[in-house]
């Protein structure tokens, strides 16, 4: 007669892996991708349109950086909430959230009589971006074993990167066809349409695999690499610890907080200011569509071979490397004149990106225990995304300040050089495989 089988653990049902867990790791791609696609609607034609559609008075840079400003401030704080929250309650009910918020967004654009509205309306995309996009984020890291984590990150940033260029380009057709308002409306509607009703359909709840984890690691029963989680918290961290740590206490965090400033600094330029510049230098929605676009689907597309390539040679070589390839790009784009050494810098820009973007992500996911693992992605992305409202305010006083965009340029290049330097020199290598050297 054979013993009695001990009762199955609830966690045994919960196995890591991206082809153990394909199908859902596939929806939270579409998640992602959905949510690139809103933010990415508004790169390309708002601030072209700013002045002639929404009363923005030419160059007056500070006004027209605050819809950055209010997104990056909502943006940042949420994303801290949301790490935390989705500890709690899950990440599905947050995810849902944040597609509930994005409602408003296309209705004030549509409707409004001054660039205000356009600045409430990015309120609620920070909303948006802070819920949604963070639970993508997570939700993958969840179901994804730990050497896997670079691959999981390029995957996810690819799918939301490379759809915030296609949506500029899409965008900057239809807005030369049909309007920038209705154009932006029905574009919007029909996508956050899909990401709600996705979302609720088909997406499943993740926590229990980051339950399932921690479980294992009590019970020295992880498989693989052995994690070298930061030490100097405690087993249950309140969110206080988990920010202090996060942000100020531990050397290697704290590099990658300040490089995610700076690449939002950078991201910001980009945003705002590049196809202002462009513009000033007498192109047409089109083309600005088609050079901004580029950049986030060379950074999109890019992040499916620079994600995995941290796996093999570390977190570490790969984000300085982009911190400084991305202050090259934005260093020629003053110093160029013609569409084709524009889209050339574009490419440089997005190659950049690529290296440090998913990277960053996967480094934090590696030294942070699963039971706060959330709340220290949220807090590097607070201050990762805090880093467009200092970009939008720095920027803009510095462009104002100048009568001209050029300098803006210039003071970005020289951050991204002395982030990169930080962070080669502050920062321990994350990856589980690897030495910290």
């Amino acid at each position: 007669m054979s013993p009695p089988q001990a009762p199955a653990s609830p966690h045994d049902a919960h196995h890591p892996g991206i082809r153990r867990n394909l199908h859902q790791f596939v929806w939270q791609a579409l998640q992602v991708a959905l949510v690139g696609l809103v933010i990415g609607m508004e790169r390309n034609v708002l601030p072209v349109v700013a002045s002639h559609d929404f009363g923005v008075p030419p160059r007056s840079f500070v006004y027209l950086m605050a819809f950055v400003i209010s997104f990056g401030l909502v943006k940042g704080a949420l994303n801290f909430i949301a790490g935390r929250l989705s500890e709690r309650i899950g990440r599905k009910p947050v995810l849902l959230t944040g597609w509930v918020a994005a409602i408003p967004i296309p209705l004030l654009i549509y409707f409004a009589p001054n660039w205000w509205w356009i600045v409430a309306a990015n309120l609620f995309l920070g909303v948006n971006q802070g819920f949604a996009w963070s639970m993508t984020v997570t939700s993958k890291v969840d179901i994804t074993r730990a050497e896997q984590r670079g691959l999981a990150t390029g995957i996810n940033e690819f799918a939301g990167y490379a759809a915030v260029g296609l949506a500029g380009i899409a965008t900057g057709y239809l807005s030369h066809r049909y309007g920038p308002r209705p154009a932006l409306l029905w574009f919007a509607l029909a996508v956050i349409a899909a990401g709600l009703a996705t979302a609720a359909l088909f997406v499943r709840e993740t926590l229990p695999w980051a339950r399932a984890e921690s479980h294992r690691h009590a019970q020295r029963q992880h498989t693989g690499p052995p994690p070298r989680f930061a030490q100097g918290l405690p087993a249950q961290p309140d969110s206080r610890a988990v920010f202090a740590f996060v942000s100020f206490r531990h050397p290697t965090f704290g590099a990658l907080c300040q490089a995610g400033v700076a690449n939002k600094v950078a991201d910001t330029l980009l945003w705002v200011l590049f196809p202002l510049y462009l513009h000033e230098q007498g192109l047409g929605l089109v083309a600005i569509g088609w050079i901004t676009g580029t950049y986030g689907l060379v950074w999109g597309a890019s992040q499916l071979w620079t994600g995995p390539l941290s796996d093999r040679i570390g977190r570490k070589r790969p984000v300085v490397a982009g911190l400084w390839l991305l202050a090259a790009g934005v260093a020629t784009v003053p110093l160029t004149h013609t569409m084709a050494t524009w889209l050339g810098a574009a490419i440089v820009m997005g190659l950049g990106m690529a290296l440090l973007y998913p990277n960053l992500i996967a480094a934090v996911a590696d030294i942070a225990h699963p039971d706060w693992r959330s709340s220290a992605l949220g807090t590097y992305r607070y201050w990762r995304d805090t880093g467009y409202a200092l970009g939008a305010l720095v920027l803009g006083l510095i462009a104002q300040a100048r009568g001209a965009l050029a300098p803006a340029f210039g003071f970005t290049a020289v951050l991204l050089l002395a982030s990169g330097g930080w962070m080669a020199w502050r920062a321990e290598e994350t990856h589980p495989r690897l030495p910290p050297r």
